[in-house]
């Protein structure tokens, strides 16, 4: 008997995407820099692993150190010593991407616990009552009763389809508009005005789903999109963008993008995960100078696919007779 190769080739695509992100604060004296931190670095998990990270700040900082928040978002903290007209941040990342498939999109197959309403299992109450509990006050039952519109009454309402449900409606019901400043928008504001930036849908999905007694969290992060005629083009490009998870007990944390109406994390790059967006704001610092030398802040964020590359694994050997 002797060993001979499997002349057989399996082909691997891994798909790496690269983001740079740029913050850079303008001043029109010299002024001092009180601590900044930094969340630009993206979550690592089995849907995404960082291949390559660097933060690279001007003027550089005397310290610099890395922490993990309650949430386990990671978190530069930089400190500084003299004055400068300008303070930037500027991050690169290449990660391997991998959009997790859903447990199923089939009714039918679904599990009946997540049909609603449902129970969550007693064990995990402890840690789920911070994300279900609501933020804002809703006197009237506006924001529940948008949220009712989803379900069968009477009846279960199969809740994977619920949720997307919701999600596809704010896309198509709601306009969006780009806000860089300021915090969201309240859910009432936003059922009101019928338009909103990222954020503010995604705190009415939250709060939605909140008034149905269910778990979700603000998430922030990046989104791919992709250059006119290669692919859906997504809102929120060109700087950092936000969307829902909710906790669902067959299939775990589920992401819900309200301002492209995606379900599942196609596209979506999670960097932080907290119970309120005042606790996964990107940057956030102090300055001392005198009044009117702030100018402004530019932030350009850019996110791109790298071509896939085949990766031919090497032949293995079989025995032959």
């Amino acid at each position: 008997m002797n060993l001979s190769p499997d002349l057989g080739v399996t082909l691997a695509v891994m798909p790496i995407l690269s983001v740079r992100h740029l913050t850079r604060y303008r001043y029109r004296e010299p002024v001092y820099f009180g601590e900044h931190r930094i969340m630009f670095r993206p979550r690592e998990s089995y849907d995404q692993r960082i291949l390559e990270s660097r933060l690279v700040i001007a003027p550089e900082p005397v310290e610099l150190r890395y922490v993990q928040d309650l949430f386990g978002n990671c978190v530069a903290i930089a400190r500084f010593d003299g004055r400068a007209h300008d303070l930037s941040f500027e991050s690169f990342v290449r990660l391997d991407h991998t959009p997790a498939p859903l447990a199923t999109d089939s009714e039918d197959e679904i599990d009946a616990s997540v049909s609603y309403p449902f129970a969550y299992n007693p064990e995990d109450l402890p840690d789920l009552l911070p994300s279900i509990m609501r933020q804002h006050p809703d006197p009237s039952g506006r924001v529940e009763a948008w949220a009712r519109r989803f379900t069968n009454e009477g009846r279960p309402t199969h809740v994977l389809g619920m949720l997307t449900d919701m999600t596809r409606a704010i896309r198509a019901e709601f306009t969006y508009g780009k806000r860089l400043h300021g915090g969201p928008q309240t859910p009432l504001e936003t059922l009101s005005r019928g338009s909103g930036s990222c954020r503010d849908f995604a705190m009415l999905l939250i709060e939605a789903v909140r008034s149905l007694g269910l778990a979700a969290r603000f998430v922030s992060g990046y989104i791919y999109s992709p250059s006119s005629g290669l692919g859906v083009a997504r809102r929120g490009g060109g700087h950092t963008h936000a969307w829902a998870r909710v906790y669902l007990p067959s299939c775990g944390w589920v992401e819900f993008d309200p301002t492209n109406g995606i379900v599942g994390n196609t596209d979506l790059i999670r960097v932080a995960v907290a119970r309120d967006p005042r606790q996964a704001v990107p940057l956030h610092g102090t300055w001392a100078g005198p009044d009117g030398a702030y100018l402004g802040m530019d932030v350009e964020v850019d996110v791109d696919v790298e071509r896939p590359q085949a990766v031919q694994h090497r032949p293995a050997l079989v025995a032959a007779e």
